[in-house]
């Protein structure tokens, strides 16, 4: 009689009302906090870019679409160029480094794997700041790269290397490079290595066995990878400012000048604005081609 009760419509209806509410009330504490500490923070700072800087600072509640305008003039249009360079080679570089990483990570045995996951977070268990002032340390003229060069004989004099776009590159790759080899480890672990084994029994050479399934397979884990260190890469400051001597400017850089120095808020939002919108055009192209290569047609 009971088993006859549950399995009518309004039984089912019952316990699926029961399961949704049960859903929601778990998911209130994370929205509650997203919302308040996120997403009205952020609505609120992005609610200036239609308000005037006032004389002496601080925000005067005059409308206005001037900060669009003078947000794409030539030199801040440089400096969004600019920025999208230097975060781009600095995600090619991290996907160059941490995708054999990665994959000889995947292929450890279960217990050194654990020891090489751990040993590739460890850098994030160490303060931001101080892991660039080692890079100070180890790129400047009396640092070890240079001391090691000079002992080998490959230079005589200091190279210079620290404040150079290069050092900035490099201080990005090194701060990031575990959120690229994370999602790429994820994406290859998944692999069945059956189908490479197929292929290997049918004749396909090692390059054709990693070009048409293993690097084919592990895209999404690829455009993850990419997202996860070019996002943060383009609105860094301190690693242009410490290891670039000040010299390359990127977005960051300003939206912090307008914000702190300058006390420009509606520019600084309206900068922040842009570079929200440019981040949200990436996440929608990579949800769009993860999403093909997944179902591997259209979305």
């Amino acid at each position: 009689m009971t088993d006859l009760i549950s399995s009518t419509p309004t039984g089912r209806g019952a316990t699926e009302r029961s399961s949704r509410r049960e859903r929601v009330a778990l998911l209130v504490p994370g929205l509650g906090y997203v919302t308040a500490f996120m997403a009205v923070p952020v609505l609120l700072v992005l609610s200036y870019v239609f308000f005037q800087r006032g004389r002496f600072g601080g925000v005067v509640y005059e409308f206005t679409w001037d900060n669009f305008s003078r947000a794409f003039t030539p030199t801040y249009r440089a400096v969004l160029v600019d920025s999208l360079v230097i975060a781009g080679a600095a995600t090619l570089l991290a996907l160059l480094i941490g995708y054999p990483v990665a994959y000889a990570i995947a292929m450890l045995p279960d217990r050194l794997r654990n020891i090489a996951l751990v040993l590739v977070v460890i850098p994030f268990w160490t303060n931001f700041l101080v892991r660039t002032y080692a890079w100070i340390v180890l790129l400047s003229n009396e640092g070890v790269v240079n001391r090691s060069l000079e002992r080998f004989g490959v230079i005589e004099d200091p190279i210079t290397l620290l404040y150079t776009r290069g050092a900035v590159i490099v201080g990005l790759v090194y701060a990031y490079l575990p959120l690229m080899i994370l999602p790429l480890y994820a994406s290859i672990s998944r692999l069945d290595p059956e189908l490479r084994e197929a292929a290997t029994n049918l004749g396909a050479s090692r390059f054709t066995v990693f070009r048409t399934i293993t690097w084919k397979l592990s895209l999404p884990g690829v455009l993850t990878g990419c997202i996860f260190v070019f996002v943060p890469s383009l609105g860094n400051f301190i690693i242009p400012e410490l290891l670039g001597g000040g010299k390359f400017v990127m977005v960051g850089n300003v939206v912090r000048d307008q914000f702190l120095k300058a006390r420009d808020w509606p520019f600084g939002a309206t900068l922040a604005l842009v570079l929200i919108v440019v981040l949200a055009v990436l996440f929608f192209v990579q949800s769009r081609v993860s999403r093909r290569l997944s179902t591997g047609g259209p979305s």
